[in-house]
């Protein structure tokens, strides 16, 4: 199928995003555009996901945009990769579960390139890394399906202000920690877009 490949240099808006994201979902429902992946770096921001909680608000000042993807609250900003999708599942397999696994796999095998050991965790969506004693999330999963287009997609953390989360529990996850690539002492990573959009298509071609 033929999928459209965007990388935004600038920084994006969040709600922008969302309109863009949501038009792109009509076209693709009506067969007017092709399925889409979208790399970008969004503006400081906080969202709230369908099942967030109040309580894990740790900062009440903060403003939050709440939004209609799956998940809890989580922070974009610049040094984090987002990667948004509109697959027509329609045309593809109705199946959200394997859509999540390939998701999964997709930031397994990027990782790999940068040789980390990544890994899912059956009871906490996201890809995490460290032993079970110091687990850490390095990437969170969030989707939405309607009449089976699938759309919003992953975050991976690559030199993000981290203390960013200290205002919230992310994804509502009390006992784990957050990390990124250059945490992991990754500095080299210029060419991560490349490697995402491969193994994307890779899983979903």
């Amino acid at each position: 199928m033929n999928i459209e490949v965007k990388n935004s240099i600038k920084s994006i808006d969040y709600d922008e995003s969302m309109k863009i994201l949501e038009k792109r979902v009509l076209d693709v429902s009506f067969g007017i555009k092709n399925e889409l992946l979208w790399i970008l770096e969004h503006n400081s921001v906080y969202t709230a996901g369908t099942s967030s909680k109040n309580i894990d608000l740790l900062d009440k000042k903060i403003k939050v945009i709440k939004t209609n993807r799956g998940g809890k609250h989580t922070y974009h900003g610049p040094g984090q990769k987002v990667v948004y999708f509109v697959l027509n599942l329609n045309k593809r397999k109705k199946d959200i579960r394997e859509l999540v696994n390939n998701l999964e796999r997709c930031i397994i095998e990027t990782l790999k390139e940068y040789s980390i050991a990544s890994y899912r965790d059956n009871k906490n969506i996201g890809i995490w890394v460290g032993d079970k004693r110091n687990l850490k999330k390095i990437a969170a999963i969030g989707i939405r399906v309607k009449k089976w287009i699938a759309y919003h997609g992953f975050s991976l953390n690559i030199n993000n202000d981290l203390t960013k989360y200290n205002s919230i529990i992310p994804c509502g996850i009390k006992d784990k920690g957050i990390t990124s690539l250059e945490q992991m002492g990754i500095t080299n990573h210029q060419n991560i877009n490349k490697i995402i959009t491969e193994k994307f298509l890779s899983f979903f071609p």
